[in-house]
């Protein structure tokens, strides 16, 4: 007994030291977790499996199933691809409501078959669609009855000993930024959730006829006719007793509520496309390009009229063109990538996501193309081999273009239009956009990443803002801020 102190002292150091000891194999396996997620963090992730042979063909399927909301500052009225130069203004109602949408239209499915015809000779078919067509039957009242649209469908022939190859079908312009080369499948469009990309990206997705040209996969050149369309700019209007012709209503296999410009000339467009060897890489590619437009009306002059001209009833006819350039550099591999895009030129406008208009009205209705300029600035962090954080910078801008008759004011930002019921709620009010403005930043985290697929989640920030040219009664502008979510799974 008279151990017994001793005893219990020994024992609660023994409690202690166990204490320590658990402790010690806690924090170890703490540091084990620890140090597999910091190494799972760091690891490149395995992919799925996404193709198959049937045959002498090889199959590749493609896509994802989206899930995504968004918020507005100010109603535009659209679903997850915003309308930038939509942006209502003061005198609107809905710009001072705020708009929230979920939405499964981005959802995506892609379907790649690829055929050796020899060992020279690749034959090619890719088809890619989503669900952001919007029928005139469809609403979101009830069944969301919103139908599948193409984004791309096409055959390529590529000759790779000789360089060469043919695209025919649907594609990305050639004018659209390409990550390699002037290759389909490698354009650089801006990681947004926003399905209209961001301002001052240049683009489109339409039918064309392209020929390319490569030597030794580093110096490209390419040709490409594609289908012409024309977007005219608000408070177009001629002189009394002049009319024009320059829209016609939807026919055979076009819905006859919308209607679609006259062009008679395809638009024609060529780039080079530059990737010089730098320490056995390719880090950076350069592109220049050039487009060459049509636009064309017709025209009926009364005998009596505004401009004093003589009765005529004739077709008119004038080009535009624009040259731009693009850059790509991977700064530091795995981790900073860097673009930069600048365009400008005269009835371009449709190009640009911010879809300004091509073209304005001289009095006497001869069309007169738009002067105008985009630029986009992005950057990608690549902080993981799991998480990507991105932002962008871009801008399109018009310069005026107008005439007086008398104290009649037409044309595109004309100083005479009355513009003071801008500032006034229901006030009457068509300002001419000037400019567009836009930054926005992002990240997607792929939360898993493995055989069964890819599931990932985006959130993005978008800030617009929209300045008019002045006229009578001030400069009317406005913004909108934009929040847009997504959770998309990747199963191929």
């Amino acid at each position: 007994m008279r151990n017994y102190p001793h005893f219990r002292r020994s024992l609660m150091a023994a409690k202690k030291m166990g204490k320590s000891f658990m402790w010690i194999r806690i924090s170890g396996r703490w540091s084990v977790c620890a140090g597999a997620i910091m190494a799972m963090l760091a690891a490149t992730p395995a992919f799925a499996q996404t193709s198959t042979d049937l045959g002498p063909v090889k199959v590749t399927l493609g896509g994802f199933l989206a899930s995504e909301g968004l918020w507005r500052s100010r109603s535009e009225t659209a679903d997850i691809g915003s309308t930038f130069s939509g942006v209502p203004f003061s005198s609107t109602s809905t710009s001072h409501l705020s708009e929230f949408r979920f939405s499964a239209r981005q959802s995506r499915l892609s379907v790649l078959a690829q055929g050796d015809v020899d060992s020279d000779t690749l034959l090619t078919a890719y088809y890619e669609m989503d669900f952001l067509g919007g029928a005139q039957t469809a609403n979101s009242n009830e069944s969301n009855s919103y139908n599948l649209r193409i984004r791309n469908v096409y055959a390529t022939v590529d000759w790779d000993a000789e360089g060469w190859e043919i695209l025919a079908g649907q594609n990305w312009s050639l004018l659209t930024l390409n990550s390699h080369g002037i290759t389909p499948r490698n354009e650089v469009p801006p990681a947004t959730i926003d399905a209209q990309y961001s301002v001052g990206f240049n683009w489109a997705r339409q039918p064309q006829l392209r020929i390319v040209k490569n030597w030794d996969h580093q110096f490209w050149a390419a040709v490409s006719i594609e289908n012409p369309q024309t977007t005219f700019a608000a408070n177009d209007a001629v002189a009394s007793g002049v009319t024009i012709t320059n829209l016609a209503a939807g026919g055979s296999e076009f819905d006859k509520a919308n209607n679609f410009s006259l062009n008679h000339v395809p638009d024609l467009i060529g780039k080079l496309a530059w990737e010089p060897m730098m320490d056995g890489a390719q880090p950076l590619h350069i592109e220049a390009f050039g487009l060459y437009r049509d636009f064309y009306d017709r025209v009926n002059i009364a005998a009596t009229n505004g401009i004093g001209a003589a009765a005529v009833i004739q077709n008119d006819n004038v080009s535009g063109s624009g040259v731009g350039g693009s850059v790509a550099w991977t700064v530091v591999p795995k981790l900073l990538d860097l673009q930069f895009t600048a365009m400008t030129g005269k009835g371009i406008g449709r190009y640009g996501s911010g879809q300004l208009a091509d073209i304005t009205f001289l009095p006497n209705g001869s069309p007169r193309p738009l002067q105008e300029s985009t630029m986009l600035f992005g950057a990608t962090v690549h902080a993981t081999p799991l998480l990507d954080l991105y932002t962008y910078l871009g801008q399109e801008a018009e310069s005026a273009n107008y005439a007086n008759v008398g104290t009649t004011h037409f044309g595109l930002g004309n100083p005479g239009y009355n513009l003071a019921g801008c500032f006034v709620e229901g006030g009457s009010c068509s300002p001419n956009i000037e400019a567009e403005n836009q930054a926005n930043a992002g990240f997607w985290w792929r939360a898993y990443q493995g055989k069964f697929g890819s599931f990932r989640f985006g959130m993005q920030y978008s800030y617009t803002r929209l300045t008019s040219f002045a006229g009578t009664g001030g400069k009317p502008n406005t913004d909108d801020s934009m929040v847009f979510t997504s959770i998309r799974y990747y199963p191929f």
